[in-house]
């Protein structure tokens, strides 16, 4: 039996001796790739924490002492200390494990943290919550260099410095990358921190000498201060940290499991909160990660468990492929427009951009509320920035949207990546809150572009506007063919209309084409039903609601949140123009979806073309025999009858 295979929990764990600790963590990597190259995943993420997580599980009593990891996508080293290992085969598929901690699964599992720079502030209130309750747990939270570029996680730190008493270690996953190379101030100071043993001794010499000084008052807490600070700056640049009150460790090598289980040991009994900064290396055994400079092991599909290439074939064309290079050729026609992104250069396709206009791109590190302020300046300095982030990160920076470019009416757009349903990263990835939290911005433009040349439209119409946000946002899936218009009634592309149509099916993004598919299949059931594009949700175009008040009976198919979304803004906009044809709505429910494939979750949704097609069927149907008793009793009995 392997090391590996008698580990069922983290008391396992504590009877192992070193060398038999390192032949774990080798099996741990040899089982981490040659699974998450079955399923898909986060591989590198997890290859870099084999040794912190054996670490943190041998010193920590998991679960009484909690541990939070923030993003979470390095959770599977953790999964497997608690009893999991069993389950990986069905990782990040429908009915298995999720990719993130989940509650659900494990009592281990504390928090199902999925959006970056969270993780500090939930331990702080659990730290603070024991200290009250006169409970004696350490709480810990591991969180990356990359999340620490996020102002969420200072403004935890800020707090954490309060509370000299708390029980909480902050475990600083320093290895230089987030989804790519980790960018900013935060990022250098910490590829330079160095500790010095001679700082303690030398700072207790200089305050006795201080005391022994014809010096008082408030002068010799400024002397002292100033020979503190000196002394800190030449031996231990460490200051950012303890400046804020919070005792600093490290660096440490973060894949020597001995001196981490002393430095978390020596922590756990401080009494106070303690940061130990950990050096370790992303992707760690598997040399395929370690030597991609592009970072594409962070998250992998299907690949070889030797090479790392991937074994499915090479995707379609992606939305992502046609914003990159549409964005280039924006940016080479306007010299206005510049580009932000929140770690995320690659995934969201600015890249392009950056490499060929390297002075006006920006990455501000995983901080959506920073970029869409600055975005927001930028706008107000003349020029116009374009921010992609994926759709469900946008939701972090909503107030900034609202108060900061809308209320002053500055153009910027966004560029939402993955909107609507997106799959095995379950519910904190979807992206489907987006339009229901831009409907309640004022002056908001919205599109979702049904194929490649609407996308292209739409973003050069959104840099044209210099006076309120716009949106272009679009799905994971790759691009479908292109859906020509019939013709455009006053802005709005026409795609279906048989003669004697009956039923209006409003929608857009990649569920023009369900559209077109279910209109298809109700028009072999004898029921006609025209199709549009809105091509713009918001503002709803009053060119759509005459078209609603010509049609028995409208329906609104898309990719989003029912609430506030394109049938939301419609219904209200017909009822303010006195339309009182019968509306539905088909979209996403408000609720939060568990992982699964966007096939499956779509088709247990009814989001499909036959059960589109079936559910207006019955609708119209059912708005057919309202129109005939409306009728009955407007005219009342007949005469003779």
């Amino acid at each position: 039996m392997s090391l590996l295979e008698a580990v069922h929990g983290p008391r396992d764990l504590r009877a192992l001796s070193a060398p038999q600790l390192a032949e774990l963590a080798d099996e741990i990597r040899t089982f981490l790739v040659g699974s998450v190259s079955r399923t898909g995943g986060h591989l590198g993420p997890n290859l870099g924490v084999v040794e912190m997580t054996i670490a943190l599980h041998r010193v920590f009593d998991s679960p009484h002492d909690p541990i939070i990891f923030d993003t979470g996508h390095q959770s599977y080293v953790h999964k497997i200390l608690t009893g999991r290992q069993e389950g990986f085969p069905g990782l990040r598929q429908k009915g298995g494990l999720t990719g993130y901690p989940c509650r659900a699964e494990s009592p281990h599992d504390w928090v199902e943290n999925s959006h970056a720079t969270t993780s500090l502030s939930w331990a702080e209130g659990l730290a603070k919550a024991y200290r009250l309750r006169g409970e004696d747990r350490t709480v810990v939270a591991v969180i990356g260099d990359g999340a620490l570029t996020g102002g969420m996680a200072w403004e935890a730190l800020n707090n954490i410095a309060v509370g000299a008493d708390l029980k909480l270690i902050v475990v600083v996953n320093d290895n230089g990358r987030s989804y790519t190379p980790t960018v900013g101030g935060i990022a250098s100071h910490l590829s330079t921190l160095r500790t010095d043993r001679r700082y303690e001794p030398t700072l207790k010499q200089i305050k006795q000498r201080v005391r022994s000084a014809p010096v008082v008052g408030g002068a010799l807490y400024d002397l002292l201060h100033g020979f503190k600070t000196g002394v800190k700056d030449i031996l231990a640049p460490q200051g950012m940290f303890s400046d804020l009150g919070i005792k600093y460790v490290g660096p440490i090598d973060g894949h020597d499991i001995g001196m981490m289980e002393r430095a978390f040991e020596s922590a756990k009994n401080f009494g106070g909160p303690v940061i130990i900064h950990c050096m370790t290396v992303k992707g760690k055994g598997f040399r395929a990660a370690e030597e991609d400079e592009a970072d594409r092991f962070h998250a992998v599909g299907l690949i070889d468990s030797e090479t790392g290439e991937p074994l499915t074939a090479s995707p379609r064309r992606t939305w992502t492929d046609a914003f990159r290079e549409a964005i280039v050729d924006i940016a080479r026609a306007d010299a206005n427009v510049v580009g932000i992104t929140a770690a995320m250069l690659h995934p969201v396709g600015l890249d392009a951009m950056a490499r060929a206009f390297p002075d006006r791109v920006f990455d501000v590190g995983i901080a959506e509320q920073h970029a869409v302020t600055s975005a927001a300046g930028l706008s107000r300095g003349g020029l116009h920035p374009v921010v992609a982030l994926y759709a469900t990160f946008l939701n972090r920076a909503f107030d900034q949207v609202l108060m900061d470019v809308a209320l002053h009416g500055q153009g910027v757009t966004f560029v939402l990546d993955r909107a609507g349903i997106t799959g095995p990263d379950g519910a904190s990835h979807h992206g489907m809150w987006d339009t229901s939290l831009m409907a309640l911005v004022p002056g908001a433009h919205v599109a979702a572009p049904r194929d490649e040349r609407r996308l292209v439209d739409a973003l050069r119409t959104a840099v044209g506007v210099d006076d309120a946000p716009t949106v272009v946002r679009y799905s994971k899936d790759p691009l479908p063919p292109e859906l020509p218009a019939i013709r455009s009634h006053g802005g709005v592309d026409v795609l279906a209309s048989p003669a004697d149509a009956r039923v209006l099916l409003v929608a857009h993004g990649p569920f023009a084409h369900l559209a077109v598919e279910a209109a298809d299949r109700m028009g072999a059931q004898g029921i006609p039903c025209a199709v549009v594009d809105p091509v713009w949700a918001l503002p709803v175009n009053p060119a759509l609601v005459e078209l609603c008040g010509a049609a028995e009976l409208v329906v609104t198919l898309e990719d989003g949140g029912v609430s506030g979304g394109l049938g939301a803004a419609l219904a209200l906009a017909c009822q303010r123009a006195g339309v009182w044809t019968p509306l539905r709505h088909l979209a996403i429910p408000q609720e939060f979806l568990d992982h699964a494939s966007r096939a499956e979750i779509l088709g247990e949704l009814g989001l499909t073309a036959d059960d589109v097609a079936r559910a207006i069927v019955d609708w119209a149907l059912e708005s057919t025999a309202a129109k005939v008793a409306r009728t009955a009793v407007a005219e009342g009995p007949r005469a003779g009858a």
